[in-house]
This record gives structure tokens, sequence and C-alpha cells, in this order.
């Protein structure tokens, strides 16, 4: 008690006040003591920390020596700070909590304080940090106005007057989350972290309000989700920050990640346990975007444009900003960097497409189509050109004025989205329960519907199901001049797949002529015919071929 009340005189305002209920949190080292780690028979509670003579110079009366240990710091490449050895507050915490020093080693007395049972250095369990402390958020960093203006999504020092303060060089230390004499709010918090309110006092994320992981109020249901539980929290909103992140002990180093695996950091939810879509099981599908191929290659300050191949879930999703509300992007693309039909950097997009173009545009290794074609181009960017002689609405209206087949209310003014033709089979697109997006699908080349290329298929409305979502399958094939359809599709047996190139022909490739509506042939199916393989427009629903297919011969052939 007297130690205790020498201390309260020694704080005054200019320091934490001690709480009369210190004796029954963890730090109460005596043997009185309620955690782990306390003395065999000392009954002194605040002399493992303070004693009012024979202290070291370190403010306040500190009764410990400084560890002598080298610290790994935290590193991230976003992180603007760059904090080398711990010192102030934190350093005296570290002559614990670094497990270096034993904890009845004391300034104040000869000997050092027995621990029962002989336990007498702090090496295990959640207060033990070792000398490693890339995995733990930074400290002992000057928090200036630069830094934050700089990193634009810390606030301003000035602001931090409440539970969460700087120390009086202006450095974040331990003690501006922790209060190491008073747990009202658990692990020593300076303040209660209910929706992450103690991390928010310096982050402000962009695009957070209203992202899903803040206002979610999914719950956990028995998954065995760990997240670092300061509060306890039970439902996504209040675990907020934690729901991905770690303090301490983090498993991804780099932006304190939960787990080392930023795929794992995601499925730990949503695999139908948390989140209520179950999107872990569609990357077992036959076609799907290979999220665990590659682990923590992607990087936040990489290029828009990817230069080494790879595919995370964090390429597609930004969680502080996800929701689930589609605009002129999908909610779950909101915050995403991309690239822009005209290859410019989008940061952030504004248009679906702008994020497929970041692996699917101009990054290099981009793997051969699935159809060999009599013009061959990788660079899906180049595909969708709005300029182009034919393409797919997805980055404008289409060049053809006339398509009758089309179904209300698509007309020929209307645009589309990659989502639209590449999405889960099993989703909401395709008329199923399943989460949406291209996450997986049984079909190849990730499409929501089936649509065959193999020569000689016959025609039904499952085979094609991909076109005939937007296309009406009987004006195709019965009425004139889209019966041409009928001929070759129903008829011959040919694949849409074999006349059409279903995104489109750039430009700097084809030519209006040759390349309306599509066209660009397979040449597995289609061949020369007196040395040439052409169609050409001929107008408004006319054109003519010059070609040999199916072992039959199109010379001049004219429709309709």
């Amino acid at each position: 008690m007297i130690g205790t009340v020498i201390l309260a005189l020694i704080f005054g305002a200019a320091g934490p006040a001690v709480r009369a209920d210190l004796a029954s949190t963890r730090h109460n080292l005596s043997v009185s003591g309620p955690g782990g780690f306390k003395a065999a028979s000392e009954t002194q509670t605040c002399v493992f920390c303070h004693a009012p003579h024979n202290s070291s110079p370190s403010a306040p009366l500190w009764n410990r020596q400084s560890p002598a240990s080298t610290y790994i710091p935290y590193s991230s490449t976003t992180a603007l700070a760059s904090p080398g050895q711990p010192d102030g507050a934190s350093l005296l915490c570290l002559s614990c909590h670094d497990g270096s020093i034993a904890l009845g080693m004391v300034l104040s007395e000869d000997q050092p304080i027995a621990m029962a049972g002989g336990v007498d250095q702090l090496n295990s369990g959640p207060g033990y940090l070792g000398t490693d402390l890339s995995d733990d958020h930074p400290v002992s960093f000057p928090y200036s106005g630069t830094l934050a203006s700089t990193h634009g999504e810390l606030v301003q020092p000035a602001t931090l007057t409440g539970a969460v303060r700087l120390d009086a060089n202006g450095e974040l230390q331990c003690t501006s989350c922790h209060d190491p004499h008073d747990d009202t709010y658990g692990m020593f918090l300076v303040m209660a972290n209910t929706a992450s309110a103690l991390c928010l006092s310096c982050h402000v994320v962009a695009d957070w309000n209203g992202a899903a992981h803040q206002s979610s109020p999914a719950t956990w249901n028995g998954s065995g989700l760990d997240p670092w539980p300061h509060t306890e929290q039970t439902t996504v909103a209040g675990n907020a920050c934690e729901n991905c992140h770690r303090p301490h002990d983090a498993g991804g180093h780099q932006r304190l990640l939960n787990n080392a695996s930023e795929e794992l950091n995601c499925v730990t939810c949503h695999d139908g346990n948390v989140a209520s879509k179950n999107v872990e099981s569609e990357f077992s599908k036959v076609s799907n975007h290979p999220v665990a191929i590659t682990t923590g290659v992607h990087d936040p300050t990489e290029n828009n444009v990817v230069d080494a191949r790879h595919v995370e879930c964090v390429d597609c999703h930004d969680p502080h900003a996800a929701n689930d509300v589609d605009g002129s992007v999908p909610g779950a693309l909101r915050g995403v960097r991309g690239i822009t039909i005209g290859g410019a950097d989008a940061s952030p997009i504004s248009h679906e497409y702008e994020v497929c173009f970041r692996c699917h545009g101009d990054s290099p290794g981009q793997p051969l189509p699935p159809t060999n074609r009599q013009i061959v181009q990788t660079n899906t960017r180049l595909e969708f050109d709005p300029n182009n002689p034919s393409h797919h609405a997805v980055a404008g209206p289409g060049q053809n004025n006339n398509v009758p087949s089309l179904i209300p209310p698509l007309t020929t003014s209307s645009v589309i989205g990659c989502g639209d033709c590449h999405n889960n089979d099993s989703g909401p697109g395709a008329g199923g329960t399943g989460p949406a997006g291209p996450h997986g699908s049984s079909y190849p080349s990730l499409l929501e519907r089936r649509y065959v290329t193999t020569d000689r298929t016959p025609e039904s409305a499952a085979v094609y199901a991909m076109c005939y979502k937007c296309h009406n399958r009987n004006t195709l094939l019965n009425n004139p001049p889209e019966a041409v359809h009928k001929r070759h599709v129903r008829e011959e047996r040919t694949p849409c797949n074999v006349c059409h190139d279903p995104h489109g022909v750039s430009s700097t490739q084809g030519n209006p002529t040759n390349n309306s509506k599509l066209i660009n042939f397979d040449t597995d199916v289609v061949s020369t015919r007196n040395g040439q393989m052409i169609y050409e427009s001929l107008g408004t629903n006319r054109g003519r071929c010059t070609l040999s297919c199916h072992g039959a011969n199109h010379n001049q052939w004219t429709y309709p």
C-alpha cells in the first residue's frame, strides 16, 4: 500500500493514475497475484516495476534494468515510419516482455525476488514478445504531422488528446495503447476497442465507413475463428480491424495479418461459417482464379499492371472498402486499383473491367487463348477497345446497330460487364444461391453458363446457354436473316466459337470489312480456300465467306 501511495503522489496529473484494483491484474506479480507468473513470498505489488529509492534514472522511478537485447523492428512496404530500436516506455515494458530479464530481477533488492515454481522469466503466452518485433505494431517512432499528412490515413498528432497519446518526445510507444496499471478493457488497453475504436483513434481508413467489415452484423458461429479478441466481440462489426489484423504476434508480419497467407485470412470467414456465402469452395472447381498458387506475392505498392503474374484475394478486393452496394462498380470491387481501357492507371477503378485489365491486359506472360484463331490477341484490353471493328459491349456500346436477337432490356446501346459472362455457375446470375463473382466455375474460362467450343456438337439451349443468356435462341435460329445461324449451328453443328471471337478483334489487327460481328475464325476448323480465309461484310445483315470448313468450300458464298 505504501508503494501505491508513493506512486500516486509521484504521477499526479503528469502520469496515469494507479488504480486500486491493480492487485487483481496480471501485472500484480506478488504472491497474491492472479496470473501464471507470481512471486513465491513477496507481498509488495509495485516493487516489480517501481521503487522510491535505488531506482534507475529512467522515469517513473523504474526498478528494473534496461534490456541489452537487439530487436527486429516492424517493417512493411507500406509503412512510412521507420522504427528503430525501442526506447522510452516501450523499452521499459520489454524489460519483462522480451523474456531476457528475470521477473524478480529488481534494482532495489540485493537478490532477485524468488518466483513461484522457479518460473522467473516471461517466455510464453500472449504477453511474451521476444526480441522479434516484426510481428508487432511498431513503436518508438516519431508520430509527426508530416508523417500523418504523407501517409494520408493517419490522424494529425495534435488531435491525440484523449485516451491514446504520444510520449513527451512525440513518439508512439506501448503506453499509447496500453495502460499497465488499468485492465478495465482487457489487455491493459487504454480504452475499449469495440468496433476498433482504439485502432481508429490513429488510423483513418479510406472508404471504411459503410464497408462490409465495418458494418456487418454477421456473428461467429462455432467456426473456430480466433481473431485477436481483446474485447471478445462476437460480430464482424464488433471485431472490425481485428477480423484481419493482430497488433501482436501476427501471422503475416507485414500489415500484421492474422495469418501469413492472405487467402487463409479471407477464407477463415468466407467459408460459409461467418460470411453467409462459401467462397472457399468455389476455388476447388475445375475453372477458378488460382489464389492458392501464390501467397505473399501481391503487394499494395506494386504497379497497377501486374508485373509478376499472380492472383490473390486482395488483387481484386479491398477489405477496407468492399461492400454489398453495387453501382458503376460492383460493391465487392470498391476501392481497388486497375487499368483503364486506354491503358492508364485507375486508382480506384470506376468500371469493373479495369480491375480485370490488371492481369488480363498489358501484363507480361499472358497464356495463349483457348482457341487457335486467325488473328491472335492475348491482351484483353485491346480486344475490348470501343474503336475496334467489333467487340462485345464491355468498355462501350458495340459497333453493330442492328442486333435483332438481343433479349430486352438489352439494346445495341447497352453495356455489359465482364461478370455478366465470367462468374460462378451456381451464383445468382445463373439462378443459383452461391456467391457471385468469378472465383470458380464448373465451366471452362470461368464462364457462368455452358459454352461448348467442340466442333460437331449438336445444338441445344443448354450447350450454348452463355450466348442465349443475351441472344434470343428462336430469333437466331429461325428468323431471317439471322437464320444463317440455323444452317451453321444446328444443321452443320458448328459452334458459335468457330466464327465468333467472344471478346473482340483489335483495331490494330482487324478491319470493319472482314472482322465485323466478332468474326475471327477458329483455325482448327476453318482453313483457306484458294489461299483465302476471309469474311466480307456487305452491309446490314449481309456478308460472304471465302474459306473451307468441314471439307466444304465457301467460295464467295453469300448470305442471305
